[in-house]
């Protein structure tokens, strides 16, 4: 099936439907998104339903896997951290490295409502933080282990913590930034290493630990992990 990429959502996967009478936009088993359209419609049309649709899509992600639990005063990313005050009504709002949420008193914070909006801030949260790290990290280990790859692009709608397309495009979760750094160097390296090899040999696991002697150790410890944000 053909895929487009979308800076805030990463990879979106597209299916043709004779069946289909309109553009829909749904979440896939994997947390991706998935575009459903007419046989002979133009992709531009997807684009055009995304762009136009980004607040309802995010909310749309936010009800995927909302268990996550959140306490007052934790951490979020590198440099983020979520507090929480009284409030008389439900508000939660970005401020600098704080996201401030005002919480009724009859509310909890895992009220699936509450949950859903400070998801939302948080993704933004980390977005920011791995636009800013990410892409330098990225140059240095490929310059530094002589890989190279033609683009990067973020994502949160995956269940999956990076890829690597056969034209050497890497997609880098942005969940990536609640890793410790040495699970995040783990991560970037597994897919430049793609990059060369674009499978599970022995050849690309030997590529790997080139760039990362301890990733057997890394990857038992990112299994512990999980991308959902």
């Amino acid at each position: 099936m053909p895929i487009i990429y979308d800076d805030e959502f990463g990879k979106i996967t597209i299916r043709r439907s004779a069946r289909a009478s309109q553009v829909r936009l749904r979440v896939a088993p994997d947390g991706t998104l998935r575009a459903s359209l007419p046989v002979y419609a133009p992709t531009f049309l997807v684009k055009r339903l995304i762009a136009s649709s980004r607040r309802q899509l995010r909310e749309l992600l936010a009800d995927t896997d909302a268990d996550v639990t959140y306490t007052d005063g934790m951490r979020i990313g590198k440099s983020h951290s979520l507090h929480v005050r009284h409030g008389r009504e439900l508000s939660v709002k970005r401020h600098k490295q704080r996201i401030e949420v005002d919480l009724p008193d009859d509310m909890l914070l895992s009220d699936r409502d509450v949950v859903k909006a400070i998801r939302i801030s948080v993704q933004a949260a980390l977005r920011i933080e791995a636009k800013s790290y990410l892409p330098k990290r990225l140059a240095y280990l490929a310059s530094s282990l002589n890989h190279t790859y033609t683009a990067v692009r973020f994502s949160h709608a995956s269940g999956r913590w990076g890829s690597c397309t056969s034209e050497g495009t890497i997609s880098l979760n942005i969940a990536l930034m609640k890793l410790p750094f040495e699970l995040i160097d783990y991560v970037i390296v597994h897919e430049l290493s793609h990059t060369k090899h674009l499978n599970h040999s022995d050849a690309f696991w030997a590529e790997v630990a080139i760039g990362d002697p301890n990733y057997r150790e890394h990857r038992r410890l990112l299994k512990a992990e999980t991308p959902t944000i």
